[in-house]
């Protein structure tokens, strides 16, 4: 009777999980607590860093709240961080917390109008590049003024309408209602070859849309929530940050863009992939059913959709309030107007949403542990100490490389903070204060791509419903963004340390 109950034990820890990951999590657990004890808080924390890094590369073998939730717990009992600590970092975040809560239901309600402006778009442009760089300019552009992660969860639920479409008439099912399309059981083989090709051609718009986001949002005030930080500590206004950060950012919004075209005309890094005839074929098919078979009501639905995106754009683009707010507003005006009273329909609106949620509260406990036991402060003390010439260059790179692992926010407000006591201490001029505080913002903003801990979006993304049905893991996310790593590192450094 005991080994049964042992084995149903064994079984049930992380579920359907490998054993060797079941092991390997178990492994982690021990090895922290005698690092702990015999090395110090210091490698310690180094070493859960790693290890959460690990368990959002495992994200297809297990989502990343179980294995990382149980490191943090582990964390909090080995008083490698507080709740205080952690509760503090979810205050400092909480917009982002009701962004994700309200926001990306908002959108959810919206599937309908972008399935319709979207499939015009992907069936109206023949060529893959120039539809490419559609995405990732309008993606650049809308991250300018708006959230990343509400542009983000737009391409999202783009992707997951046309997906469904053909995965359900594929599979012999009605598109227009709801049955299962994650699971390829009831699939004919002779779709299977189109579906693996219709699944990399949405992985690389996903994946130029996202990088879109880092390169529009890294050009305005408004554009990431560091942005503002950096602006408000600065004293800029909306247009002396951008003028400010422009030798940066429009050279690099270029590069990107250019990046985005020659992948698409190369066909390298799991780019180039067209769309199948076939998927075009039942996309283009469904869309001409569903303008000849929509009612007033469903008219009605779609300019009320309509409406309410462009309640939306207005109130993002003049701040009106936080973001998370306006979304709220949009559940409720869209749910008024188009007849959803129902509180089952209300409640699947939050399905997608809420496990990204929960997963974020677990990263800021990592970046509660990075603060507490001092992780960055060797690398920001020894960058502080270099000369005056070279201290850009490498603040850009230190920013880089400790945001592609953290919370970019997070290295921001810490490197912000001791360059602008460094400055009242008399220890450099303003126009050097300025030049750092760009290095510091695009150092945040741009390499930080390379990873998907370095960007809101890029986390999103691929914990997103999407990214399990696209295939889209984390090594191949990792894979797919090293030419914009490369281009926009090298490039945005060489602008910080010699167009600055």
């Amino acid at each position: 009777m005991s080994g049964s109950i042992a084995q149903a034990f064994a079984h049930n820890f992380l579920g359907q999980s490998p054993r060797w990951y079941k092991a390997t999590i178990v492994g982690f657990l021990i090895l922290n607590a005698v690092v702990l004890f015999t090395v110090g808080p210091v490698a310690a924390g180094w070493l859960l860093v790693i290890e959460f890094i690990f368990t959002l590369a495992m994200a297809l073998k297990c989502y990343p709240l179980m294995p990382g939730g149980l490191l943090l717990i582990e964390a909090l009992l080995l008083k490698m961080t507080t709740p205080q600590a952690l509760y503090d970092e979810l205050l400092h975040n909480f917009p982002v917390i009701l962004l994700l809560m309200f926001m990306v239901a908002g959108i959810y309600f919206m599937k309908d109008l972008l399935l319709f402006l979207f499939s015009r778009l992907l069936l109206g442009v023949r060529s893959k590049a120039i539809l490419a760089l559609m995405f990732c300019f309008l993606s650049a552009f809308l991250s300018a003024f708006l959230d990343a992660l509400t542009v983000t969860a737009v391409i999202i639920s783009a992707a997951v309408g046309f997906y469904s479409v053909y995965h359900r008439v594929a599979s012999g099912n009605d598109p227009r209602k709801d049955s299962e399309f994650a699971d390829d059981e009831h699939l004919p083989s002779r779709h299977h070859e189109d579906l693996n090709q219709f699944r990399a051609f949405l992985r690389s718009l996903l994946m130029h849309g996202a990088v879109g986001t880092a390169l529009g949002g890294v050009c305005t005030l408004v554009g990431e929530p560091q942005n503002l930080l950096i602006g408000h500590e600065m004293g800029w206004h909306f247009g002396e940050f951008f003028q400010k950060v422009a030798p940066v950012s429009l050279p690099v919004l270029v590069a990107g863009l250019v990046t985005c075209v020659l992948l698409e005309k190369l066909r390298w890094f799991g780019y180039g992939t067209l769309l199948p005839d076939n998927v075009r074929t039942v996309l283009a098919n469904y869309a001409a059913e569903d303008n000849a078979k929509r009612t007033p009501r469903q008219t009605a639905a779609l300019l009320v959709q309509g409406a309410a995106a462009l309640i939306l754009i207005g109130c993002l683009a003049f701040h009106l309030a936080e973001v998370g707010l306006i979304g709220l507003m949009v559940i409720v005006l869209i749910t008024a107007f188009t007849g959803i009273t129902d509180e089952h329909r209300l409640g699947s609106a939050f399905k997608d949403a809420m496990p990204f949620t929960a997963l974020l509260v677990v990263f800021f406990a990592v970046v509660a542990i990075i603060h507490d036991q001092h992780l960055f402060v060797p690398l920001i003390e020894w960058v502080l100490a270099l000369p005056m010439d070279q201290q850009p260059g490498m603040l850009f790179i230190a920013n880089g490389l400790l945001s592609a692992i953290s919370d970019n926010v997070f290295v921001a407000t810490i490197y912000i903070t001791e360059v602008k006591q460094a400055f009242l201490a008399g220890h450099m001029t303003r126009e050097h204060f300025e030049t750092l505080a760009i290095a510091i913002n695009t150092g945040t903003n741009l390499p930080s791509v390379a990873t998907p801990n370095g960007q809101a979006a890029f986390l999103f993304l691929l914990t997103s419903a999407i990214a399990p049905l696209v295939r889209l893991s984390y090594g191949r996310m990792v894979w797919m963004a090293v030419p914009y790593t490369v281009v926009m590192g090298l490039l945005g450094w060489y602008a910080v340390s010699y167009w600055l």
